[in-house]
């Protein structure tokens, strides 16, 4: 498996984490004070098309890991519960490193 795979997935695993945290802060001020309900709409929307290209960029990770559906499925649902993008993208990484290709040019000597 080549890196760029697992990078598309981290990138997109963290912006999602992040999205879904501002998407939290302008929930509460919508619903807790009655502010910023043009926000938040935009705001939701950005989340939801990011996290369609989030599950896309995980599932192309899963299918070349070679992940049972389970595992599959959790990290997927990640990128809807709040933090927890950032924590399963830490184990993701483990876990999947040591698949990737390892033919990588060497550097040329000197």
């Amino acid at each position: 498996m080549k890196r760029s795979v697992l990078t598309r997935y981290r990138v997109m695993a963290y912006i999602t984490a992040v999205m879904l945290l501002v998407l939290c802060t302008c929930m509460i001020f919508k619903y807790g004070f009655g502010m910023g309900k043009d926000l938040t709409l935009v705001v939701s929307q950005i989340h939801g098309v990011l996290y369609i290209v989030y599950l896309v960029f995980a599932f192309d990770l899963g299918s070349k890991a070679k992940w049972p559906f389970g595992k599959l499925l959790w990290v997927l649902v990640a990128g809807t519960i709040p933090t927890a993008a950032f924590f399963v993208e830490r184990q993701v990484v483990r876990e999947v490193e040591p698949l990737l290709d390892s033919d990588a040019p060497e550097p040329v000597k000197v």
